[in-house]
């Protein structure tokens, strides 16, 4: 007789969790597993961009090697995200003998522990297991979701009701036959038949050929909840996903377990894909009949060359639908209580790139022109060329007491904000050792709300 799993939830802030595997599964498991709390020990000699970037930042930590049965030592949970049977199923038998439970990415069957569905929604979890079905969890989970992204009335979800009332009233109203219990998430086990994804409906090519589509998704500053309803709708409809490294980890742990995970992280100062490689990946899928989504941190049109991807599939008669971002220019500040603009204050802010030196031939911006601005001035990718940045912009008349702010990781639980002026916010940043992804903020603004 099979006997159905019994749905828990894992409390692991603090907890060793060992990930086994560098690649595209992992790349999907870990942010859920750091927004948890865990201590991640990640096993694998090569990592994905996207991977190497959280290790970078401190977050978990890497032994660069294949797994070596001490690494179990101290473990609450292993994952297995490799796709060699043998190797997994050796480590799977290991973790077995110190009863760890173990999730196994390649044998759903033979893992101790199965990963559900999941969708996140303010405090609310829900995690469906479909009986061994990834779709039909996918399915009901979806359908959940709907309901939740309706905004039920506030009592609708009140501590008063119990938490196994409401998640059973979310699974028959999105027509799941199930059983859900929760105090303050909820678990289901799903029986909804998976309906699949009729979002890459193909279009005839000029050649008969059937061609998919491509859509160039914002994701949004770093807090997953603050991508558009219709963002989410089309990521939960690919068939393939091309996402870059600011995209919020935890979009990535919601995706179906058979979608294609691209990572095309382009690190700053380190490994990056060409953008022509990116661009041919768009093309390629779509013309081989995949719906394709270009995910991208913030706006794909605000420097996320969106315009170059959308050229590039236009170019193959691709058709491609833009779905607009938050951007971090306005939410970074928004987040660390800086209004961009402010009465009486700033009539005006403009949105300039750093990513280039302001003396480098190959700048398109007059800093000169910026100095002699008396509004808002905010700066994406600048934090390497902040000194001259500072000094040119000194030199040409804004005052070295301009208050300033630096905003790292702006609307996520790893926010910092610095503050200070305009002349000293070069070292400043470099003493506290603020790292990218960060906005920096210049102008009288950064203290309108204050006292």
């Amino acid at each position: 007789m099979t006997s159905n799993p019994y749905p828990l939830g894992l409390r692991l802030a603090g907890r060793r969790v060992v990930v086994v595997g560098g690649g595209a599964v992992a790349t999907r498991r870990v942010p859920a597993l750091l927004d948890a709390g865990a201590d991640v020990l990640l096993v694998a000699p090569e990592l994905t961009p996207a991977l190497r970037a959280q290790v970078d930042a401190g977050r978990l930590h890497w032994v660069p090697r294949r797994f070596a049965v001490e690494d179990l030592d101290g473990a609450w949970l292993v994952q297995v995200a490799i796709d060699d049977p043998m190797a997994a199923a050796s480590v799977s038998a290991l973790a077995a003998e110190r009863r760890i439970f173990c999730v196994r990415a390649d044998d759903r069957t033979a893992a101790t522990a199965w990963t559900p569905a999941v969708t996140r929604h303010g405090p609310v979890t829900v995690a469906v297991l479909g009986g061994g079905d990834p779709r039909r969890a996918m399915t009901v989970r979806d359908a959940i979701r709907d309901l939740l992204a309706v905004r039920l009335a506030p009592e609708r979800l009140a501590p008063t009701q119990s938490g196994s009332d409401a998640a059973a009233a979310m699974a028959g109203a999105a027509g799941a036959a199930g059983a859900a219990a929760a105090t303050g998430s909820a678990a289901a086990t799903g029986s909804a038949a998976a309906t699949g994804s009729d979002a890459a409906t193909a279009t005839a090519g000029a050649a008969g050929r059937q061609v998919g589509r491509v859509a160039l998704v914002g994701a949004g500053p770093g807090d997953p909840e603050l991508i558009t309803v219709k963002g989410w709708r089309l990521l939960t409809e690919a068939d393939v996903v091309v996402a870059d490294r600011l995209v919020p980890g935890l979009l990535l742990d919601e995706l179906r377990p058979d979608v294609e995970l691209v990572d095309a992280s382009k690190i700053p100062y380190g490994p990056s894909r060409a953008q022509e490689e990116i661009n041919q990946i768009l093309v390629d899928r779509a013309l081989a009949g995949a719906f394709v989504v270009r995910l991208k941190g913030g706006d794909p049109y605000v420097f996320g060359r969106g315009g170059e991807e959308l050229l590039a599939c236009a170019a193959a008669g691709v058709p491609v639908t833009v779905v607009p971002g938050v951007t971090s220019s306005i939410a970074a500040a928004s987040a660390a209580g800086i209004p961009v603009t402010h009465r009486g204050v700033a009539h005006e802010f403009t949105v300039v790139s750093g990513h280039v030196a302001p003396d480098s031939p190959a700048s398109l911006v007059r800093w000169d022109a910026l100095a002699g601005l008396r509004g808002t001035l905010v700066i994406l990718m600048g934090l390497k060329n902040l000194a001259a940045i500072s000094e040119t912009l000194i030199a040409h008349g804004r005052p070295p007491q301009t208050p300033a702010a630096v905003v790292q990781e702006g609307t996520t639980g790893a926010q910092r904000v610095l503050r200070s002026t305009l002349g000293a916010v070069a070292a400043d940043t470099l003493a506290a050792d603020v790292r990218p992804p960060a906005v920096v903020v210049l102008g009288d603004v950064v203290g309108a709300l204050d006292g």
